[in-house]
């Protein structure tokens, strides 16, 4: 008998991507515990209402952007105001380093710079950005054209499986999340609890290929003359996962198979509003004492054991309908803290 088990050409996970829990100084510091330098880096105090903070090296510190707001990028030069080789450095804001709070940062590995011209219909126009072939993830910013069938190289080399979209300049404007399993037609936005968007058309209705992403002539997508920022994944056997799955509304809930050990999901419910986005981590908490946050509120972190990270996958505990209602769809977004069978051939093992 051959058994065939999941493997991945990414041995390390923390060489890529990685959550790293601090607490603050209340004065400029320094975290430098990462295995690289973070393209992306989000920061949630975890026991304030301070917004989420969001990070990348495109837009370049100190401009920052929230999850839960729909505001343009703001120069804050009381947050982040550096990436370094090993980490990144935060000065006095509350959201980022107040003294004795307690902080997570989730952080995301890019490295290599990348430019040109967007292609497809209407005007070319100018982007930039960041890129790693190797974990499957960019960031791209350009320019809209405010024209259907706008076309932005995204240089994965892959078709991307999931991309999170925001225009960051021009007001506020919401949040678009592309994910594979629910098509070309439609999205989800992250700065709310609403239910799947269908029958749409900011995708262009055309599924991303191995070189660009569609984007239709809506302005919070493609507004002619506005700048946006796209962080766009290319699933990885191994690293990340990106898909959907069914509830079944029981306390021995939906088992969802990763191929890996779990460091950070983040689940949405698609078929109802009212729902919020659920994010766990490997860090916050052990399987049975899990801890939440909701990446469209600025609520604190809350206790919660509805959700275990196993070797190969995440299992829901409850019967909540944010994660696990009875026939509902859910989207899920995955990255691993160790995959099921390393190059090293040797198996995880569950919290």
């Amino acid at each position: 008998i051959k058994f065939i088990m999941a493997y991945t050409t990414i041995p390390k996970s923390t060489d890529y991507f990685t959550t790293e829990l601090y607490t603050g100084t209340g004065s400029s510091r320094t975290i430098s515990t990462l295995n690289f330098k973070p393209d992306w880096c989000w920061i949630k105090n975890r026991g304030t209402t301070d917004r989420h903070s969001l990070f990348d090296v495109v837009r370049a510190a100190p401009y920052v952007l929230a999850s839960n707001l729909t505001q343009e990028s703001q120069s804050q030069p009381s947050e982040l105001t550096a990436f370094n080789t090993n980490g990144f450095t935060v000065n006095t804001a509350t959201s980022v380093n107040a003294s004795s709070n307690n902080y997570v940062s989730w952080n995301w590995k890019a490295g290599t710079a990348v430019s040109g011209a967007t292609t497809g219909s209407g005007t070319a126009k100018t982007y930039t950005g960041s890129v790693n072939t190797t974990s499957g993830f960019s960031i791209v910013s350009y320019i809209g054209n405010g024209t259907a069938g706008h076309t932005i190289p995204h240089n994965l080399g892959v078709a991307p499986t999931c991309i999170i979209l925001k225009r960051y300049d021009g007001g506020t404007t919401r949040w678009f999340v592309y994910s594979k399993d629910n098509g070309n037609t439609a999205w989800l936005e992250l700065n709310t609890s609403d239910s799947i968007w269908n029958s749409r058309t900011e995708w262009n209705s055309t599924t991303p290929t191995s070189s660009v992403f569609s984007v239709g002539s809506q302005a919070d997508i493609n507004g002619n003359g506005n700048t946006h920022i796209a962080y766009c994944f290319a699933e990885k056997k191994g690293f990340s996962k990106f898909g959907s799955y069914i509830g079944n509304g029981s306390t021995d809930g939906a088992f969802i198979y990763t191929g890996f050990k779990p460091a950070w999901v983040l689940i949405k419910r698609n078929n109802a509003a009212g729902d919020d986005w659920q994010l766990s981590d490997s860090k916050r908490g052990v399987n049975g004492a899990i801890k939440t946050l909701y990446v469209n509120t600025a609520a604190g972190e809350t206790s919660s054991d509805s959700i275990d990270h196993l070797s190969n996958g995440f299992k829901n505990k409850a019967v909540s309908v944010a994660r696990n209602g009875s026939g509902s769809t859910y989207t899920y977004i995955a990255f691993a803290e160790e995959p099921l069978v390393s190059t090293n051939g040797i198996p995880a093992t569950a919290r």
